[in-house]
């Protein structure tokens, strides 16, 4: 063999092995998952968008709430402490150590997988528009606002759908976005907007707790047809990038979880069904 080709792979050698013992020494370092133990309290985000996280009678409830108190009783933290805040103050309020992990039905996204690190997807929903009784504007998919200039889609700051609007080509100014779904909600009953884009779980909910006596869910509806579409829609639970630890521990007790006979009465609790389950998908396919 060459020297100048043995020289090479001995530096290559080298570079993968002090990687390794990097990658070792940062291991060691995080200590995420003990902090939160020896604490015995972890810190948990949500914004209010029923049934994916809400406030009832004074408590933190919600698929995802829930689903987060079982996985924390199961890493053995006795004590949860609810942060709530806007869907899009989240990711920042996480980024800046104020929680340890966001409860909020996120959406797996390759933007959002750069920020945060997604846990394995818990749920898989559909997108819906909440429109007027009667659909005067007969909308019946995302695409009408793109081909009909007289059309404005109310969206949450931050929420996915307002991405799915802008790829689908809407043009801002008919892009109208609100602090939350009952904003939302009162901007459609209005006749403010002529549209509210959530995911169907959200309307189902809304029309399950309160009638729907002047507003409706557009059907038939059509889901969006984008080449990315396919891999949105899996919601999943979002922890800091470098808790690598507390991310690990949390997917284990999470497919723990998921795994008991209990877990789907557990969503069909908050509106969801069995159409809903995540399929067999990772994290780190949806974020590719």
């Amino acid at each position: 063999m060459p020297k100048r080709k043995r020289m090479m792979m001995t530096g290559a050698l080298i570079f993968a092995m002090a990687a390794l013992i990097a990658w070792g020494a940062f291991e060691r370092r995080d200590q995420s998952f003990a902090r939160l133990q020896r604490a015995n309290v972890i810190h948990i985000g949500y914004a209010v968008e029923a049934p994916f996280a809400f406030l009832e009678a004074g408590d933190v409830t919600g698929a995802f709430p829930e689903i987060a108190k079982r996985v924390a009783n199961a890493l053995g933290i006795a004590r949860i402490e609810w942060m709530q805040a806007d869907f899009d103050a989240l990711i920042p309020a996480l980024e800046a150590g104020r929680i340890d992990v966001i409860a909020a039905g996120l959406f797996i996204t390759q933007e959002r997988a750069q920020r945060v690190a997604f846990s394995e997807p818990v749920i898989r929903v559909q997108q819906s528009l909440l429109v007027q009784k009667g659909n005067p504007r007969g909308l019946h998919s995302y695409q009408a606002a793109a081909t009909r200039a007289d059309v404005s889609i109310a969206v949450i700051a931050g929420a996915v759908e307002e991405t799915i609007l802008r790829q689908i080509g809407v043009p801002d100014a008919q892009i109208i976005v609100v602090p939350d779904a009952l904003t939302g909600h009162v901007a459609v009953k209005s006749g403010m907007v002529d549209g509210l884009a959530l995911s169907a779980p959200t309307i189902r909910w809304m029309a399950l707790r309160s009638p729907l006596t002047s507003t409706e869910v557009a059907a038939p509806f059509e889901q969006p047809d984008l080449p990315f579409f396919k891999k949105i829609g899996y919601a999943a639970f979002a922890i800091r990038q470098t808790d690598r630890r507390l991310l690990s521990a949390w997917n284990r007790a999470q497919s723990d979880l998921m795994k008991e006979g209990d877990y789907l009465a557990l969503l069909t609790a908050f509106g969801f069904d069995e159409t809903e389950l995540p399929e067999n998908i990772t994290t780190k396919e949806l974020s590719m």
